[in-house]
């Protein structure tokens, strides 16, 4: 379970993190991308573990609520299981298809 949430939080990080202060991308960077103990960040910046635990979850609750008004991250989800299947469907009904494939590399690669 521990796994999956700084996988969510991970990808949810990558779609929103413009849209936080500098200190809560920071925070958030360091605990769940780097893998930072709350302690290690309190003294990275010099405040009490529970201020970096508030701040963590607050920002959390933060990027959830973006993405459930926004949808970046389901939609993206949704959009790549849909274009992958329609790869798998080109390549075996139509191996020869060339123009269609290469649409699809485009639209992928607006993605990255």
């Amino acid at each position: 379970m521990e796994i999956e949430k700084t996988n969510r939080m991970n990808a949810l990080f990558e779609f929103y993190s413009t849209l936080l202060t500098q200190k809560q991308m920071n925070y958030m960077e360091l605990y769940y991308a780097d893998d930072y103990s709350l302690g290690e960040i309190a003294e990275e910046f010099d405040v009490s573990r529970q201020a970096v635990y508030d701040n963590i979850k607050r920002t959390g609750k933060i990027i959830e609520d973006y993405e459930r008004k926004l949808h970046m991250y389901s939609d993206y989800v949704v959009r790549s299981q849909l274009m992958e299947q329609m790869e798998e469907y080109l390549t075996e009904k139509y191996p020869e298809e060339t123009f269609l494939k290469e649409l699809l590399q485009k639209l992928a690669e607006i993605d990255e």
